[in-house]
Parts: structure tokens; C-alpha cells; sequence
């Protein structure tokens, strides 16, 4: 179990993710948007839509935890959704708009929550054991800075390819 200061932390780098977002966003060419480095890899583009997809799943299963602690949350393939839902016809900036309105939502709500929320746990079919808020700190606060590294690695494959800024 985290201590209440780790647990502060984590929020803060949850809170964070938007902004570091926007930041990483302003180094990657118009042109370098919907670049895959590989076949079946995402692009920044579906990167981008992915959160959005994500934030809302994230938002949803926090509410989950803190209301209806022992419930069953929904699983969901992130690659089928990417492919089935054509993440590159989604639109770009509702999307990034998106990930920075519910995060700011639910960052609100986990600033503001009573201790013995911290200690409950849902059904999640990912996980062989109960999924504990604490799992879900864990996950979401890294979410956003995970992507943004797979954003940098992008780009810089990109530029590999001599293409230029």
C-alpha cells in the first residue's frame, strides 16, 4: 500500500499529463502526424485519439472505484479499437481536447476524495486479482508520459527517414 504522500504524488503527475502533453505536441511536425515507424505501430495521430479513448475508459473506471467499489469494470482492445474505429479519420484536436478536459475532471475528484476511498478495488478482467484504485493511480499517472516517449521515438523515426521540420 502507498503511503499518503506517494499516493499525492502520483495525482500531481496525473494532473500533469495534459500539459506535458501539449509541450511533447509543439515538437512534432504537421507532417510527422499520422507517420507510422512500422507496420501495426500507431502513429501520433492515433496516439492522440487513443487517450482520448482511454482518458474516457480511465474516467469511467475511477468513478467505478470510488462509487461502486466491487463492480465489474469494462476491458477493451486498444489495437481493435484503433483499427475498427479508424483512429485516422477521428479528428485530431476534439480528441487532445478531450484528454485534457476529463483529466482535469478527474483530477479534481481525486483531490478531493476521503482515505478509506484509497482502499477500494474493483472486478477487472485484466487482472487475475481485485484492481485496486491504487493500481489505477499507478497506471494512469505513467499513461500519458508512457505515449509521450512513444511520441519522441516517432518523431525521431521520422527524421530518420530524412524527412526535415
Amino acid at each position: 500500500m502507498m503511503t499518503p504522500e506517494e499516493r499525492d504524488e502520483l495525482i500531481e503527475r496525473y494532473g500533469e499529463g495534459p500539459e506535458l502533453l501539449y509541450t511533447a505536441l509543439e515538437n512534432v511536425p504537421d507532417e510527422a502526424l499520422t507517420f507510422r515507424p512500422a507496420p501495426g505501430e500507431w502513429s501520433v495521430h492515433e496516439i492522440i485519439v487513443h487517450l482520448a479513448d482511454s482518458e474516457a475508459n480511465a474516467a469511467l473506471r475511477c468513478r467505478m472505484l470510488i462509487a461502486e467499489p466491487g463492480r465489474q469494470v469494462m476491458a477493451y482492445d486498444q489495437n481493435v479499437w484503433a483499427e475498427r474505429l479508424d483512429y485516422h479519420a477521428r479528428e485530431f484536436d476534439p480528441a487532445l481536447e478531450l484528454v485534457d478536459l476529463v483529466r482535469q475532471s478527474t483530477y479534481e475528484l481525486l483531490t478531493d476524495l476521503p482515505e478509506e476511498v484509497w482502499g477500494h478495488s474493483v472486478e477487472h478482467s485484466e487482472f487475475d486479482r481485485p484492481f485496486t484504485f491504487e493500481d489505477w493511480l499507478r497506471i494512469y499517472s505513467a499513461h500519458i508520459p508512457d505515449h509521450i516517449a512513444q511520441i519522441e521515438a516517432n518523431v525521431a523515426a521520422w527524421e530518420g527517414r530524412g524527412a526535415t521540420r
